[in-house]
């Protein structure tokens, strides 16, 4: 345990961020849950707003810096994939 008392402000602020960044993090993990669920569904309407509300979350993570740019385009690439997947029809063999 730190002695120094701006040490110990440091820590204590480190968790704070710590925490913030995971409440970032998790709400951009629902956001994706909830895009998913809305796929499934295959409400037009539903899978648009969720679609555009995860993008917005990602962005906001990574200009908070919760999430590196790079897992933030990786997240936002793989909503595109399942949003154009659930527009495309179903192929029939």
């Amino acid at each position: 345990m730190a002695n120094i008392a701006s040490q110990k402000k440091r820590i204590a602020r480190t968790e704070r961020e710590r925490l913030e960044n995971r409440r970032v993090a998790s709400a951009v993990k629902t956001h994706f849950k909830r895009l998913e669920s809305a796929v499934a569904e295959g409400d037009a309407d539903k899978i648009a707003t969720e679609h555009a509300s995860l993008i917005m979350r990602v962005d906001k993570a990574v200009k908070h810096g919760a999430l590196h740019r790079n897992a933030g385009a990786r997240k936002k690439s793989r909503a595109a994939r399942l949003v154009a997947g659930a527009s495309a029809p179903a192929k029939s063999d």
